[in-house]
């Protein structure tokens, strides 16, 4: 049976007594009910993975005894998202945990000419990302950065491929045929699709026009099929 897994954001670089957070110690104690001996896991979301064995348990800080640090390299290529949230919270969710499973980098929210306007709950969203780390048992959560302006975005610099999904009947290629081996970037439009404008933009900065199949997508299943082709 494997040991329960649990998320340190900040975990020292080698063996050593080590506290767990409230939040952490809380689940530990007052939920699973361990008790003193208990192995567990942790990670903090960037590589490191330590088993560690519970000196003091506390329903405030839990003290542990860490060993067997290891330090994963991130799988390559890495794979990045940029998309255009939607109003309704279930699906933005739905994507965010999806997104994580399958083992995406990077996820951009895009403000486009039609996005409609959001919340950005970044505390909800990066507890969402760290519980289907910990459930996919991955030991590199997905990096959620800030709502950005489509038109600055495009403009940034990436070391890699980098495609826009639409839905224009013009010549788009497939996910396969362009990102294989390589570090890949891919803009999901919002519901009615990026405008003419924003498509241009982008092919002018380099992006390379794809489609997503025959149908038409709600923007967060457009999301995790471009999310699945990419890690293919």
């Amino acid at each position: 049976m494997q040991a329960p897994f649990f998320y340190e954001p900040i975990l020292p670089d080698k063996p050593c007594i080590f506290s767990l957070s409230e939040d952490t110690s809380k689940h530990c104690v007052q939920v699973l009910r361990m008790n003193e001996g208990t192995i567990i896991a942790l990670t903090n979301g960037k590589g490191i993975h330590y088993n560690a064995t519970i000196v003091s348990p506390n329903k405030k800080q839990t003290v542990v005894s860490l060993a067997n640090m290891l330090f994963s390299e991130q799988t390559k290529p890495i794979n990045s998202i940029a998309i255009s949230f939607v109003k309704n919270p279930s699906r933005i969710e739905w994507f965010l945990e999806k997104a994580t499973e399958i083992g995406i980098a990077n996820i951009y929210p895009l403000i486009t000419e039609r996005t409609e306007k959001n919340n950005f709950k970044f505390e909800r969203w990066e507890s969402i990302l760290v519980s289907a780390m910990l459930q996919s048992k991955q030991v590199w959560k997905p990096i959620l950065h800030e709502p950005l302006i489509f038109t600055d975005f495009v403009n940034e610099k990436f070391e890699g491929i980098k495609m826009i999904a639409h839905c224009e009947n013009d010549n788009r290629s497939t996910i396969q045929s362009v990102g294989k081996n390589n570090n890949q970037l891919i803009l999901i439009g919002p519901e009615g699709d990026f405008t003419f404008k924003e498509i241009e933009l982008a092919i002018s900065n380099n992006f390379i026009p794809v489609s997503l199949g025959n149908t038409r997508l709600r923007t967060e299943t457009a999301g995790i099929v471009a999310a699945v082709l990419m890690q293919d």
